[in-house]
């Protein structure tokens, strides 16, 4: 039956990879606590303005790609799409504006409406950061940084490449829109039509379409980093020598922009040849004009997103299963004492199996079957001495041991 299955685009994460998927997301934050980042967690769902003034009437996302429903009470809400609006959201409602910089991690599910393939879902998950309130390139270089070092947390550092570009501030943007649109109506009969469609407004995320066409004529394209102030190119550099002092290696790539008006600066991506040709796993940039856009006051910004399905696969070390305890009782009265010591165990935070039936030959089977570490054995002989049998399940050696100083004989197994 279809409804016993997950929806397309789904799927379930059972104990294996819900021990890596959480790996990830916990090294993330870790390593981001270490850079003065505070975890907000915001709605599911949000009013679906939220995304529309963020992404633009005319994206993919918006138009192809949200989940979007009217709830009862004739409210139009949207599953999350992306962190970042959600958190500039959280932001403004909660009247952060008088508490900048925040320094903001984030992490959960997201949802579009696209085409599965690998590492791709309709229901994905993310990590991100974003810094609110800082107007120079140190943000930029710390939200790179701190991305990098993730990466090298979870055994990526050598597999990446950071690929890094400037967008320019908004006079700069202004100057290469006259002349990317002055290029672009050279060639309309070459354009898409969702690439005709956005010439007029928004002409620069054509530049991010996957249209063969239109990238065959973007190709060809004015680059913006000839169209640059002063200032610009100052900013850009400065980004440079502070990535380039903390050893973080990067790729410039004129090429990479952000289609929507509220980026300026940087932009980057962090990219990987492991995935085939969607190998970007990690991408952000600088997006000083998005809370004012969102009704907050003036307020820059830069920050990331990464994909956790995708980082997973990529994961050098996954982390092996917790080996418990097996605590074996043979008899009624080891029964009872079995439940009262297991509690004791896990309180002294050891992870302990405790069977829910069957001899001891039975018990020692399922001991081995969840890759037990070691048994503690409660038989007659042990009970009358107050000692438990404490046998090292991979080396076969066993030693009694009194049972109040169990917790103790069990540290050296951690």
């Amino acid at each position: 039956m279809a409804a016993l299955q997950p929806v397309r685009g789904t799927h379930d994460l059972l104990p294996d990879a819900a021990r890596v998927h959480r790996a990830v997301e916990d090294r993330a934050f870790d390593v981001a606590r270490r850079f003065g980042f505070g975890e907000i967690v915001t709605p599911i769902f949000e009013f679906t303005e939220v995304f529309k003034r963020t992404l633009g009437d005319t994206s993919d996302i918006v138009t192809k790609e949200m989940y979007t429903f009217e709830d009862r009470g004739g409210e139009s809400l949207t599953l999350r799409p992306e962190g970042t609006a959600a958190i500039v959201r959280a932001f403004i409602s909660g009247g952060l504006a008088q508490s900048v910089p925040v320094k903001a991690f984030y992490r959960g599910p997201m949802f579009r409406y696209e085409r599965p393939q690998k590492g791709r879902l309709r229901q994905f998950h993310q990590v991100g950061i974003e810094i609110l309130g800082v107007e120079g390139p140190a943000a930029d270089i710390e939200v790179i940084t701190c991305g990098y070092h993730i990466l090298e947390a979870l055994g990526l550092g050598g597999t990446v490449t950071v690929e890094l570009n400037t967008l320019g501030d908004l006079d700069s943007r202004a100057v290469y829109r006259e002349a990317l649109v002055a290029y672009l109506q050279g060639h309309k009969d070459k354009l898409s039509e969702d690439s005709l469609a956005r010439l007029e407004r928004n002409p620069m995320r054509i530049l991010d379409s996957k249209d063969e066409g239109d990238r065959a004529v973007v190709a060809d394209a004015p680059v913006l980093a000839d169209h640059l102030n002063d200032a610009s190119r100052d900013f850009f550099a400065r980004v440079r020598e502070g990535l380039a002092a903390l050893n973080i290696p990067v790729e410039i790539s004129p090429r990479l922009v952000r289609g929507l008006d509220y980026y300026t600066h940087t932009a980057f991506e962090f990219t990987t040849t492991q995935l085939g040709a969607q190998g970007t796993v990690l991408a952000g940039g600088r997006y000083d004009g998005l809370v004012k856009q969102m009704g907050g006051p003036p307020t820059p910004g830069v920050g990331w997103a990464a994909g956790v399905e995708r980082l997973s696969m990529l994961l050098a070390d996954p982390p092996p299963a917790p080996r418990p305890f097996a605590v074996i009782p043979a008899g009624a009265e080891a029964e009872a004492l079995a439940l009262t010591l297991t509690d004791r165990l896990r309180r002294a935070g050891h992870v302990v199996d405790l069977g829910y039936g069957g001899n001891m030959g039975k018990r020692m089977k399922r001991a081995n079957k969840v890759g037990a570490r070691a048994a503690i054995i409660l038989g007659d002989e042990e009970l009358a001495a107050g000692e438990a049998t404490v046998r090292d399940l991979d080396s076969g050696e066993q030693a009694r041991v009194p049972l109040d100083a169990l917790e103790g004989a069990l540290d050296r197994f951690r």
